[in-house]
């Protein structure tokens, strides 16, 4: 039943520690929304590549004029960049990463991404189809209101994981599991960036953005639709990887602030840009 909850306009849990300290100013201030996934993906890119950040919890629907300058469309997340002669601003999430990635890159050192050409362009792939297919297909699904849609769209979020996993799998066989003279180190080096597919391997592109949906498949999808994860082993160990790592783990909020806040689009009352898109036939903004 429909209980006309609204989304909330404060982190909880380990995410609002976190928030709480980033709360001065620094050269990047991040534009973004407690119940909002691209701005995980942002948020955890950040806590990652260990860049320093300054927090600002936004409502992007009243579309303040600070969220403006920085977006004009007011759309979320954002940064600011304060360290140009005049300050200057990015916004949607995959632009974002690839700037924060490039900005660790000559900073902190740290790396989302492999070095090897061919393994990063696999990872590309995988990050591709994140995009054209499980995000859509998750909104599709949390959105469809009879019973047979609701139905197709479950199962169609089951297939996007699983042509996922092939692609995850398909790195993991031409990258890490290939064999050779080359010694120890040289596999380690080539793994980097394969993400926590990979029972030894850290945090990746893939993982930082894919989690957020994934994450919001176990608490929201489960309440509104009753969805339940693949249960194969490997596909199991990789999510309890991605949701205890310490990154990820520090921008999650409590499950009840995804389940509130997800409420308008399970009973598809949303009035956002994404949820018009579905419902318009429309690719997502």
């Amino acid at each position: 039943m429909d209980s006309g909850k609204h989304y909330h306009n404060q982190c909880t849990g380990n995410a609002l520690k976190t928030a709480n300290e980033h709360t001065a100013d620094e050269d990047i201030t991040l534009f973004g929304s407690c119940f909002s996934p691209p701005v995980q993906r942002v948020w955890v890119a950040l806590e990652y590549l260990g860049i320093p950040y300054k927090y600002c919890e936004t409502d992007p629907h009243k579309k303040s004029k600070d969220l403006l300058e920085v977006s004009p469309k007011g759309l979320i997340p954002a940064l600011k960049l304060h360290y140009c002669s005049s300050p200057r601003a990015l916004n949607e999430s995959t632009v974002i990463m690839d700037y924060l990635q490039d900005l660790a890159s000559v900073t902190t050192k740290r790396t989302l991404l492999p070095s090897d050409p061919y393994a990063r362009a696999l990872v590309r792939l995988q990050s591709d189809f994140v995009n054209r297919n499980i995000v859509p297909t998750f909104y599709r699904y949390i959105q469809a209101q009879d019973a047979d849609s609701q139905v197709k769209y479950g199962k169609e979020f089951h297939q996007a994981l699983g042509g996922l996993v092939t692609l995850l799998e398909r790195a993991e066989n031409e990258i890490a599991n290939v064999g050779g003279t080359s010694g120890e180190g040289k596999k380690r080096s080539l793994e980097v960036g394969l993400g926590l597919w990979l029972k030894d391997g850290d945090l990746g592109w893939t993982d930082v953005m894919v989690g957020p949906w994934l994450f919001r498949a176990t608490n929201v999808l489960r309440h509104y639709r009753g969805f339940e994860m693949p249960t194969e082993k490997k596909f199991s160990e990789w999510i309890e990887r991605l949701f205890n790592h310490p990154a990820f783990k520090a921008t999650c909020s409590t499950d009840d602030l995804y389940i509130d806040s997800n409420e308008r689009y399970a009973f598809n009352r949303a009035n956002s840009q994404i949820a018009n898109a579905i419902n318009s036939g429309r690719n997502l903004p």
